[in-house]
């Protein structure tokens, strides 16, 4: 698994990205995929994460109703589609594969993870 997170940008509030994140390796389908931020002076948060299949996705409290995660499995790339950004979205945003039976939204249960995109949202 080698993850390339790319599409963040400057951006206004109330505006969208879409945030995308290929997997150069083999095994990208055997994976839960997951997108985790974090701002500065902050911990790593959990953002939104997606089975294997797509079928189950889970998301963060703070960006529920706003962020849609989704993947396609053919092109070995998972996204992450924000909607009505805030200043409070600004992070650098990291996407990681899950691995085991862990937690859906725990940052323990991914790794590898990707470089990070920054996302920086102006008010």
């Amino acid at each position: 698994v080698q993850l390339q997170a790319s599409g963040g940008g400057l951006v206004q509030a109330g505006g969208s990205l879409r945030l995308s994140c290929v997997d150069s390796g083999r095994t990208f389908s055997d994976n839960g995929m997951g997108w985790f931020r974090q701002a500065p002076g902050k911990e790593r948060e959990f953002v939104a994460s997606i089975g294997r299949n797509g079928r189950i996705k889970y998301y963060g409290e703070s960006v529920k109703g706003r962020f849609t995660i989704s993947r396609d499995n053919a092109k070995n790339t998972v996204y992450l589609q924000m909607n009505t950004l805030t200043s409070e979205d600004t992070a650098v945003y990291y996407c990681a594969a899950k691995y085991g039976y862990g937690s859906y939204t725990a940052l323990e249960s991914f790794s590898p993870w990707g470089q990070g995109t920054l996302v920086t949202v102006s008010s």
